[in-house]
């Protein structure tokens, strides 16, 4: 018999980010995004930069998290993520996340040979998904408090 729910459990170098009971959840994988429901198949894998969504019993959909690479372990009924980074919308200072992306852009477009390209477009990643989680959490909290 399949389990009806996952448990998520997030985890950072720093700290446990989450533990959770999902039904189902989103995350960024290396190579794209992978959906995850109850009873899926053991693998593990590489993350990539994005944004992990899950939502709870009910279908209430929950607050999307940050992740910046790391790996997933997904068990039948149980989904662990070792992030290098992973923050929660609520957390993210989305003004120090422009100024990195600033800089970042500036980087980039400075076209100094002494660049390291790899370094910027990972700091010009970071920087976007951290924004656009950040903003997609408060334009939620606005329509649901209106």
């Amino acid at each position: 018999m399949l389990p009806d729910a996952l448990e998520l459990i997030i985890v950072t170098p720093v700290r446990e980010l989450l533990r959770e009971s999902v039904v189902e959840l989103q995350l960024p994988g290396a190579d794209g995004y992978l959906g995850v429901l109850p009873g899926a198949a053991p693998l593990i894998t590489e993350l990539g930069i994005g944004q992990l969504t899950y939502h709870l019993k009910g279908g209430a959909e929950s607050e999307p998290i940050a992740i910046i690479r790391g790996f997933a372990e997904v068990l039948p009924d149980r989904v662990t993520v070792l992030a290098e980074t992973a923050e929660l919308a609520a957390e993210i200072d989305v003004a120090r996340a422009e100024a990195a992306l600033k800089r970042a852009q500036e980087r980039m477009a400075a076209s100094a040979a002494d660049i390291d390209w790899d370094r910027a477009a990972l700091a010009l990643q970071r920087a976007l998904i951290r924004i656009q989680v950040a903003r997609k959490n408060r334009n939620a909290a606005a329509i649901f408090t209106q």
